[in-house]
């Protein structure tokens, strides 16, 4: 500690601390405009709001950077310091038109007495900028702070807020003196969080806040923390908080996309199908062409009486990854014991289930060993099958962030990315081909004997089998297939080998194949033959595409499994459940999502009940899908939207989105948070939670469940995995790592039979389904930064819809011109399985013959085009790659 005198008192800094965060932490915060003390930035210096006087100097010092010495006097507050802070504040208040009375600026400004300058303007006025749908520009606010520069650059590192000119003809630009509009922005509102004047503010203006409320964003498995602004019973605004996975960072969609609750869309009744009414398609702006409202009783009533008319082999649930850990938890339970059955399933198996197959295999557990903040220490990252800018935009940042600390980023993808910019490698191959690029890198460790030798002889086992069935698999064989020349396989396998620490991040890219377990079973041997694993720095990271696909597994909504991944065949496991529920347990496995709509079209399951779920966008070979959901006997859907799911419905009830409720959920790093209530649901809408209790109760079940924290009690007393958590602890604590607070796991035992991991060949080589003459292209889909999952929320936030409103196929340029397409034409997709139209768009980032499209949009519903061929272990269809012919539209 370093004792100095500020103010006339000796105090003392640790090392590192400047005067001004010793003030702060004293209890006196120095006025500032350029500075904050938020994670990522940096203190400049440049305003001189924060000066103080040090004795013994001359010049005032800027408080933000100056760092206490032993003996040092500083005062802060006396006459000198708060003239030239005044003076400060003037001068800038003649060229400042703030557009944001609440503004961090006049806040200040009127702290110290400044309300109005002496000094004329030397700037004239600006026009806003109003090109952005999300932010707009007032630049004659700007004070030139270089917060929003910063927090492009240094936080987000997007790079697109610069500063051009010189003297009084300086100003912050965008890109290359564009508008907001037309620059490379992502919207991720970074700098209008950091902007303390106005100058940067939503599109929407500033608004008067009511109140706030502290809980998380609603979209992807990073679970940042945010806070809410209400005003007239409305969200108008969110902020991020400095939570341990986001650290105040937001993304667009976080930042702006929470209007959809209030859409003029939202279900408010509940509905009953007019009887005789055919089962189509739907306006979801006018739900009563085929549907009556109904009061609650009556359509509860009407849900569970067509449910309790079928036997348990015809029933079948699909819960929600969006929902909270006790709805999820609440639901299994209900189909597990209101219908007698284990067919139940949720998202996770069309994203992630082949990887938590492989990893359950493999080292016992079926969640990542490290968090996403890792990176941060790790001197190699491998990213596979992800796009983390357009899917998980604020793990991007933490990723660029080490990639600009000295780490080397290496991306294997058949497409470019955001991210490809900041890599080191990037190794194109050829989609479908993961298990051939990734044995052959394997084949390179073992032959050139690069792997960790003492981890593999003490943690691990399988090393022999694997060793010999890596032999056929050297890079040159393998170069053919993937598309990658051996010597670049070589270099990338002795550099991920022979890294101090590393980790590999992967996302649906792996896991959405036919042979997606075989594709984790690589990148898990990877990680076993070079021991990254249980250090900092290195681990295993499946990034989770929705904000509780990860609680929504642990709690038990997989088929095969009960909470905490037990087994449903195992009677140990199951007789825990059947003490605990007061019930006898089907021993069976039930079936998976896609398996429940081959039984549907089958006759076999005949009634289901749907909360929180689209599978008529998400399923692969949608037709198939459709017309198995249309042809049930008895459909319930739970949801916010008329989805197109509901559509199909007999029984649709209105339920809560995740703003109008409070929870628990569980994001990509283990990591339990508690969301909190922030509006009321619109109309006659319910909870969840309550609509899950009246439909168990009406099913016979003896609950009496009064909240979210009962379920969670509950919970706690059969999963293993929240021992020691309570809900208290989480009110009170923001968020807790499970198991037992560790953020990086197995660092001295594995979670199997022996404690050791196991090392499992891979053999997958090609896809389901490739290009011939008929289908010449290879299509993949998956999302765009501005929407997510479904589109059912996303497509209702009124920003997030301007700024990507419309369907397109991503084409190679090459292929654009060989077809003789324009930028935007009408072209037609077609595959084995259906056709869709969509506009057409240049990707430089796509090799030729390969094509994207989002699965987001309605009006071109992707998964039309897609393969329901399953994995055989993990039975996720094959959304990855589809054959598809793409021909010009007739005019």
């Amino acid at each position: 500690m370093i004792r100095f005198t500020l103010d006339g008192q000796e105090v003392e800094a640790a090392e590192g601390e400047t005067i001004w965060q010793v003030s702060k932490r004293l209890g006196t915060t120095i006025p500032h405009l350029c500075h904050t003390d938020r994670p990522g930035f940096e203190p400049e210096g440049n305003c001189r709001a924060c000066v103080v006087e040090i004795k013994g100097e001359r010049a005032l010092a800027a408080s933000c950077r100056r760092r206490p010495t032993p003996g040092m006097v500083v005062e802060a507050a006396n006459g000198r310091t708060a003239k030239a802070r005044r003076m400060v504040f003037e001068l800038l208040l003649a060229d400042h038109a703030s557009p944001d009375p609440d503004s961090a600026f006049l806040g200040w400004a009127g702290a110290l007495g400044v309300t109005a300058s002496r000094f004329a303007p030397s700037a004239a006025p600006v026009r806003p900028d109003t090109s952005h749908p999300a932010m707009a520009v007032r630049l004659d606010a700007c004070i030139h702070c270089t917060l929003c520069l910063r927090a492009c650059r240094e936080v987000q590192v997007n790079d697109v807020i610069g500063m051009s000119g010189r003297g009084a003809d300086s100003r912050i630009t965008f890109d290359f003196a564009q508008s907001m509009g037309a620059s490379s922005c992502v919207g991720c509102g970074e700098c209008v969080q950091a902007c303390p004047t106005g100058a940067l503010l939503p599109a929407a203006g500033p608004v008067r806040v009511e109140r706030s409320v502290d809980s998380l964003c609603p979209y992807c498995g990073v679970g940042c923390q945010v806070t809410y602004h209400v005003a007239g019973g409305d969200i108008v605004g969110a902020k991020g908080r400095d939570g341990e996975a986001n650290h105040q960072r937001l993304c667009v969609k976080g930042r702006f996309g929470f209007d959809y609750s209030r859409h003029p869309q939202r279900l408010t009744v509940p509905l009953i199908r007019k009887e005789g009414a055919p089962k189509e398609p739907l306006d979801p702006a006018d739900p009563f062409t085929h549907f009556r409202p109904a009061s609650w009783d009556e359509a509860l009533d009407a849900a569970a009486a067509g449910l309790k008319r079928l036997p348990a082999s015809a029933l079948a649930g699909l819960g929600s990854a969006k929902g909270s850990n006790e709805e999820a938890y609440l639901f299994q339970k209900l189909v597990r014991t209101g219908f007698k059955s284990n067919n139940v399933d949720h998202c996770t198996r069309l994203c992630h289930a082949s990887s938590v197959a492989a990893l359950l295999e493999g080292i016992g557990s079926g969640a990542v060993t490290a968090p996403v903040a890792e990176v941060a220490n790790a001197e190699v990252i491998v990213l596979i099958g992800a796009n983390p800018s357009a899917n998980h935009p604020v793990a991007a940042s933490f990723i660029k962030n080490a990639v600009k600390g000295g780490a080397q980023l290496v991306i294997l993808d058949p497409r470019g990315q955001a991210l490809t910019r900041f890599a080191s490698h990037h190794l194109k191959f050829n989609n479908g081909t993961d298990v051939a690029l990734l044995n052959a890198m394997l084949h390179v460790i073992v032959a050139e004997e690069l792997y960790d030798r003492d981890f593999v002889q003490a943690r691990t086992t399988g090393f022999a089998e694997l060793a010999q069935h890596l032999k056929s698999y050297a890079p040159e064989a393998m170069a053919p297939l993937c598309g990658i020349d051996a010597g670049t396989i070589r270099v990338v396998a002795r550099l991920y080998a022979r890294a101090a620490s590393a980790m590999i991040l992967w996302g649906m890219g792996v896991s959405q194949h036919s042979h997606g377990t075989d594709n984790s079973r690589c990148l898990i041997a990877l990680a076993l033959l070079c021991g990254h694993v249980g250090r900092p720095g290195s681990g295993l990271h499946p990034l989770r595409g929705q904000n509780n696909v990860q609680g929504a597994s642990d709690a038990g909504l997989i088929p095969m499994m009960l909470p905490d991944y037990g087994r449903v065949g195992l009677d140990a496991v199951r007789q825990r459940f059947e003490a605990g529920w007061g019930v006898e347990l089907d021993p069976d496995s039930g079936l998976t999502v896609v398996e429940m709509m081959d039984a549907a079209q089958a006759g076999i399951i005949r009634g289901l009940y749907v909360e929180g779920e689209n599978p008529a966008m998400s399923d692969p070979d949608l037709a198939h899908a459709r017309q198995a959901l249309a042809g049930l006997e008895h459909l319930v859907v739970q949801d916010i939207f008329l989805t197109e799911t509901a559509m199909l419905a007999d029984v649709v009830l209105p339920a809560s989105s995740f703003f109008e409720k409070t929870g628990s959920f569980t994001n990509t790093d283990r990591h339990i948070q508690m969301g909190r209530q922030v509006i009321d649901p619109p109309g006659e809408a319910r909870s969840d939670l309550w609509i899950i209790t009246e439909m168990g109760r009406r099913l016979g079940l003896p609950w009496t469940y009064d909240g979210p924290k009962a379920v969670f009690d509950e919970m706690c007393g059969l999963m293993g995995s929240l021992s020691g958590i309570t809900w208290e602890r989480l009110e009170s604590e923001g968020g807790i790592t499970t198991p037992a607070g560790k953020a990086i796991l197995f660092g001295d035992v594995f979670p199997t039979g022996d404690g050791k991991a196991r090392l499992v060949p891979a053999s997958g080589l090609a896809p389901a389904e490739n290009p011939d003459a008929d289908y010449p292209f290879l299509l993949s889909t998956g999302r765009v930064l501005e929407h997510w999952h479904t589109g059912s929320m996303t497509r209702r936030s009124d920003v997030l819809d301007r700024l990507q409103g419309l369907p397109a196929v991503n084409v190679s340029p090459g292929d654009m011109a060989r077809l003789g397409l324009a930028e935007g034409a009408r072209v037609r997709l077609e595959s084995r399985r259906g056709a869709v139209e969509a506009a057409a768009v240049a990707d430089s980032r796509l090799s030729p013959g390969a094509l994207f499209l989002p699965f987001c949009f309605t009006e071109a519903a992707a998964n039309l085009l897609t393969n329901p061929a399953l994995d055989p272990v993990a039975k996720i269809p094959e959304l990855k790659v589809s054959a598809v012919r793409l021909l010009p539209c007739s005019e």
